[in-house]
């Protein structure tokens, strides 16, 4: 046990357990992920415990062969989600399924508590659930219930629960995630508070562990990494070089075809200004990628083959430079392993490229160096900074290690209508509400509802509202329509009545063609000064005829995150959506332009 003072997060597969161990780091508490079925001794000298989230339902009894002998232990517990449910039943409550919320609600505080100290009668929350609770055992109080909106006169009760006498405590919402405005505090009401934890956890301690764990993994080898220019992997190179010392790293730059406009030039330079140069490699495989998607249009497969390809890239590189023997290293943060179903319990929402079958059996091999695969996104960013990199290369947006082959959407040409008679007057009748049209679109994206991947259908909406009320709009419809998981909004001149997926593939003049938008948008953030205030805008390109012209619809998803866990929409100003409608709907073959209006989840960031 560390001799800070720690907190056990138990990790039951749900999305956000290492996002709670973030939050309490930041809070300069050491945090440590912890299995549920490990053993009791396991669990001894920590301050407290936070049970997380989980995919499995309470109600049902799913995933509840856990150490539950940590009931036994004098340490504070909370729950969140799963978590809390389990606390509930655990000392006699009862769970039930049903009563299911998505997205933002309001928190009614019941009375003063040290769990809520500082806040205010009211909070809004963040609820991802399908089960709850419906009462508390002996000892146990409401502390707080949850109303979905003032008009709807509804709500559920224990959204919040605790007993001070065993304190053990519970929310159903999610507090680690950005959506509860106030979610780091009551955090640090019961690590600081209730816990009694002293903050002495930082980023320059993680730092040096982490120099000293990759000199001691690496030893007298040398590591090989492949540096797409991303934040991730240009950090992992700075970790890497003051390791072990430019002299025993490699770095590879691997042009796949998929990169967006100039990027491979950018990146070479960047990292030559880094002091990386001394053996840094580049080879433009773009044909190679091409021809191992030609023909492929699932998602999943695509994101296979592109990491499988960089994988035979990289050992091809390898033997022709003679240094095969080195190890791996990758830039992997922990969204892209708890998004591919990396820990025991995790559903699979998407399979990222440096976890795809082949790397996983490189790593069980040893022949990996991962740095930063505990890190999220902001803390990515924060070693950054420890490592003197300049603002503006650890401050780019994020992009996917896949690059524009998750962003350029393949098919078949075939329609899916599938649940349409349900879905279609149910969001008409939601969207007539708000004054907007609705046309449900008959293609799929990837979407995560309660831990879960939902592969669902996106909703096209139009009309003239405030910015305000679209959001509003769009919450109700995907909170009340199954089947669903994304609305855009239609940036065209006109509002589409019809739309026909095309056949098409991953092919050069695709790739040019989205190159060309994404450079437009990227353009446009820089000139209206959004670049540093927008967290990531991915352009997509869906092959969808509407009205029987064009080939191409162009997707904008401008998007505020932190840790790319959860993401809500950003509006954009009226100015710079006229210059994209401009540029845009001027390029060959696009039939429209629509702007991603979804917040995440149930929609990913990503539409593959």
């Amino acid at each position: 046990m560390s001799r800070h003072d720690t907190i056990a997060v138990v990790d039951f597969g749900g999305q956000y357990a290492h996002l709670i161990a973030t939050k309490v780091r930041r809070l300069r508490v050491l945090a440590e992920i912890r299995q549920p079925e490990d053993p009791i001794e396991m669990f001894s000298g920590y301050k407290g415990i936070i049970l997380s989230g989980s995919p499995s339902f309470s109600s049902f009894g799913e995933d509840s062969g856990y150490t539950k002998a940590i009931y036994d232990l004098d340490t504070p517990i909370l729950g969140f989600c799963f978590g809390h449910q389990e606390i509930a039943k655990h000392y006699g409550g009862q769970v039930v399924h049903g009563g299911r919320e998505w997205g933002r609600a309001s928190l009614h505080i019941v009375r003063d508590h040290p769990l809520f100290r500082g806040l205010a009668p009211v909070e809004p929350v963040f609820m991802s659930h399908f089960d709850s609770v419906v009462s508390v055992g002996e000892g146990f109080e409401e502390l707080g219930y949850t109303m979905l909106g003032e008009s709807e006169g509804g709500g559920h009760r224990y959204a919040a629960i605790g007993s001070d006498r065993y304190r053990r405590y519970g929310f159903q919402y999610h507090p680690e995630v950005d959506d509860t405005v106030h979610g780091h505090e009551m955090i640090a009401n019961f690590v600081l508070g209730i816990c009694g934890c002293t903050p002495s956890w930082t980023m320059e301690r993680y730092l040096e562990e982490q120099v000293e764990r990759v000199r001691a993994q690496v030893g007298h080898r040398s590591v090989f990494l492949l540096a797409s220019g991303g934040v991730d992997s240009t950090v992992a190179a700075k970790l890497f070089g003051l390791a072990i010392g430019p002299e025993r790293l490699h770095l590879l730059h691997v042009d796949n075809g998929l990169m967006r406009k100039k990027e491979s030039r950018a990146v070479i330079g960047m990292l030559q200004s880094l002091g990386l140069g001394e053996h840094l490699h580049f080879v433009d495989a773009g044909d190679v990628f091409l021809k191992a998607l030609e023909g492929v249009s699932e998602p999943e497969r695509k994101r296979q083959i592109i990491g499988d390809t960089f994988v035979e890239v990289f050992e091809r590189e390898a033997r022709r430079l003679g240094i095969e023997d080195h190890l791996l290293g990758q830039g992997t943060i922990y969204p892209d392993t708890i998004e591919t179903g990396g820990t025991k319990r995790a559903d699979t929402i998407k399979t990222h490229h440096n976890r795809v079958p082949v790397i996983e059996r490189m790593i069980e091999a040893g022949r990996v160096v991962e740095p930063l695969a505990e890190l999220y996104k902001v803390e990515v960013r924060e070693l950054g900074e420890q490592l003197g990199i300049p603002h503006d290369m650890i401050w780019r947006h994020p992009f996917p290690g896949p690059g524009l082959g998750v962003r350029l959407l393949c098919s078949g040409g075939a329609e899916d209508r599938e649940g349409f008679a349900e879905i279609e007057p149910q969001v008409e009748a939601l969207a007539a509400r708000y004054g907007i049209q609705a046309l449900t679109l008959p293609i799929r994206s990837v979407g995560v509802k309660a831990d879960l991947r939902a592969y669902e259908h996106p909703v096209m909406l139009g009309g003239q509202v405030p910015w305000d009320r679209l959001v509003e709009a769009v919450g109700m419809i995907l909170e009340q329509v199954p089947g669903l998981n994304r609305c855009i909004w239609n940036l065209g001149p006109a509002f589409p009545s019809s739309a026909r997926p095309l056949a098409a593939g991953m092919t050069r003049e695709r790739l040019d063609l989205l190159r060309e938008a994404d450079a437009i948008v990227m353009d446009g953030l820089q000139r209206h000064g959004l670049y540093d205030t927008i967290w990531q805008c991915p352009t997509v390109l869906v092959p969808l005829e509407l009205d029987g012209a064009g080939r191409e619809l162009v997707i904008v998803r401008p998007i505020h995150s932190e840790r790319a866990m959860t993401a809500t929409p950003a509006a954009l100003p009226d100015a710079l959506v006229e210059e994209l409608r401009k540029g845009i709907l001027a390029l060959p073959g696009v039939s429209g332009l629509a702007l991603d209006v979804t917040s995440k989840p149930p929609g990913t960031i990503e539409w593959e």
